[in-house]
């Protein structure tokens, strides 16, 4: 073998001993190496199981709370109704001066149904109407077929009918939490409290003045809540409000009449005290008063006040200083002016005193009395006292007075005696609180005022001895004229009363009158104005004129009334019928 092959044998084995030595050399390393990848393997498993542990977690914590979630949520969730918190919203409650509650929240439930859940639903109707029997049968057999996922059944359930219906055990149907207004005194002070509608928002009287000053404004942008709120006091008294809607619903019953009210008013504040229309409605169930019990006559009605303008009339010559309470008037002919003829219902035929004119309520002699006035003087008086304007008060239910478009001289002579303008019943009251309280003019309110905030607020639109003189004729007219009616011993109460022939189809018709009666007392130093009025009277006691009717309406107030208001008896002004001077 040459050299060069056994180099190359040589070189051969030496590379292949190398190898050999670099694969047999390193088992230990190789050991070790294998525990490496084992541990990796290992914690690489750990990881995955980690992973899936937290996956699971994850999963079911999300299921937990889904199942969690749709325990507690509020079925409204799935409707499209307002949210619970809107829907519960408190109103606040209305109580009286003294505390007495004329309104208040009570809760109730409310039935729905989810369609979507409903099983079966004629039988669903027929369960339901074994409860409600007076169930619209069609109309919820098309709520519970209907694709909607909420719909209304019926609304503020009693206790009894809820247990009565989660006994049926229907699928699908539920009840929701709500509130109801409540009147403890039904229909005592209906037409000031006003009432609510099924969603609890406020339609009529102090309840809609709520929801004007802000409430229902809040409710609107879901910003109202649960919360009680600040209750709302009223001027009314309940016992004095109470005797007058008393006193006008058996007026009205006892003189067959078409109508009553009534009306008390602080002489010095303005204050409302009490009030009362008959017809009139439950506010618990407004729906049954129907349009005749809805209409509050007492400021949302107008009517021509007939002689109890004559007031008016008398203070608008005095105050002008054209009058003096002893000048007399020609009441012997009757006057004849623009076609038509002017008379004295109790004409006595001769010259009249301005005390005689009132007393015996002349046509002829208030007709003088008015033209010695012009006419823009006229109409710019009866404007002054609030009676040809729109009145301000917090109640909404207030009617606009009508007038001539255009006043012509036998305008002016019928309005001296009350025909050819309507007014209110109360803001006439509130007009004649002005004749004698010194010549203030007071807005009337229904929340409580002092005498220091009216005194702020307050007009003069008379001269205080203008003033003094119509308490006079007003005493004057109570002890031996047409007021005697409405006398209370020791109460001294002095008056005015008015007969106006009612208009029908364009002409009077002396058969049907509108009598009403303005009144203060104690008359000397008057601390409240009471009017009060009877529409179509028909069986009277005497006749069917304001004498026998709205006065004796008066009386009956005043008589129940005055000791609550605080006004102690004095039997020592007026004795044998005569007038004590001022």
């Amino acid at each position: 073998m040459s050299f060069l092959s056994r180099l190359m044998l040589v070189k051969s084995k030496a590379h292949f001993s190398a190898d050999a030595r670099r694969v047999r050399a390193p088992a230990g390393a190789k050991a070790r190496n294998f525990d490496g990848m084992g541990k990796r393997k290992a914690e690489m498993a750990r990881r995955r199981v980690g992973l899936i542990i937290l996956a699971f977690s994850a999963f079911y914590g999300v299921i937990g709370f889904r199942l969690v979630h749709y325990t507690y949520a509020q079925p409204e969730n799935t409707s499209s109704i307002m949210p619970a918190d809107r829907l519960m919203a408190s109103r606040p409650d209305i109580l009286d001066r003294n505390g007495q509650v004329l309104a208040t929240d009570i809760r109730t439930v409310s039935l729905f149904a989810e369609p979507h859940k409903i099983v079966d639903a004629d039988e669903a109707t027929e369960k339901l109407q074994t409860v409600l029997p007076d169930l619209d049968v069609r109309g919820t057999y098309r709520k519970l077929t209907s694709k909607s996922h909420f719909q209304w059944l019926r609304r503020q359930l009693t206790p009894k009918q809820q247990s009565q219906i989660l006994a049926l055990g229907i699928p699908g149907i539920g009840f929701r939490p709500e509130k109801r207004r409540f009147y403890p005194g039904g229909s005592t002070a209906s037409h000031i409290v006003g009432f609510v509608n099924i969603d609890n928002r406020g339609m009529a009287g102090m309840e809609k003045y709520i929801d004007n000053q802000g409430l229902a404004d809040l409710a609107d942008l879901g910003m109202t809540s649960n919360a009680p709120l600040e209750p709302v006091k009223l001027s009314i008294d309940l016992r004095v409000q109470n005797v007058v809607h008393d006193v006008v619903m058996n007026a009205m019953v006892n003189f067959k009449a078409k109508g009553a009210g009534a009306v008390v008013l602080d002489a010095n504040t303005g204050e409302v005290l009490g009030m009362a229309s008959y017809p009139d409605f439950d506010p618990n169930k407004p729906e049954e008063g129907a349009k005749e019990g809805w209409l509050n006559r007492m400021s949302n009605g107008t009517f021509e006040m007939g002689s109890t303008f004559k007031a008016f009339t008398l203070a608008m010559g005095l105050d002008s200083g054209r009058v003096k309470l002893s000048d007399s008037f020609d009441a012997r002919y009757p006057i004849k002016i623009g076609g038509f003829t002017i008379h004295d219902l109790h004409g006595r035929g001769t010259f009249l005193s301005v005390a005689d004119v009132f007393r015996y309520s002349s046509n002829i002699g208030t007709a003088k009395i008015a033209q010695t006035v012009s006419i823009p003087d006229h109409k710019a008086f009866l404007t002054r006292l609030g009676l040809l304007t729109k009145m301000n008060t917090e109640l909404p239910e207030v009617k606009m007075p009508s007038q001539p478009r255009e006043w012509r001289p036998v305008n002016q002579i019928t309005i001296a005696f009350g025909h050819g303008v309507s007014t209110t019943p109360l803001q006439t009251a509130v007009a004649g609180m002005a004749l004698v309280n010194g010549g203030k003019l007071i807005p009337p309110t229904f929340l409580p005022r002092s005498r220091e905030q009216a005194d702020e607020m307050a007009e003069a639109v008379i001269r205080p001895q203008t003033s003094a003189d119509m308490r006079y004729l007003f005493e004057y007219n109570g002890v031996i004229g047409s007021g005697r009616n409405a006398r209370v011993p020791g109460f001294d109460v002095g008056g005015k009363t008015g007969t106006a022939d009612k208009v029908v189809n364009g002409r009077y018709d002396h058969k049907l009158n509108f009598n009403a009666f303005l009144a203060a007392f104690p008359i000397k130093n008057p601390r409240y104005v009471v009017l009060s009025f009877c529409d179509e009277p028909h069986d009277g006691e005497g006749g069917t004129l304001a004498a026998n009717t709205a006065a004796p309406i008066v009386r009956d107030i005043i008589r129940r009334s005055a000791p609550i208001l605080g006004v102690e008896p004095n039997f020592g002004d007026v004795g044998n019928g005569m007038l004590v001077s001022y």
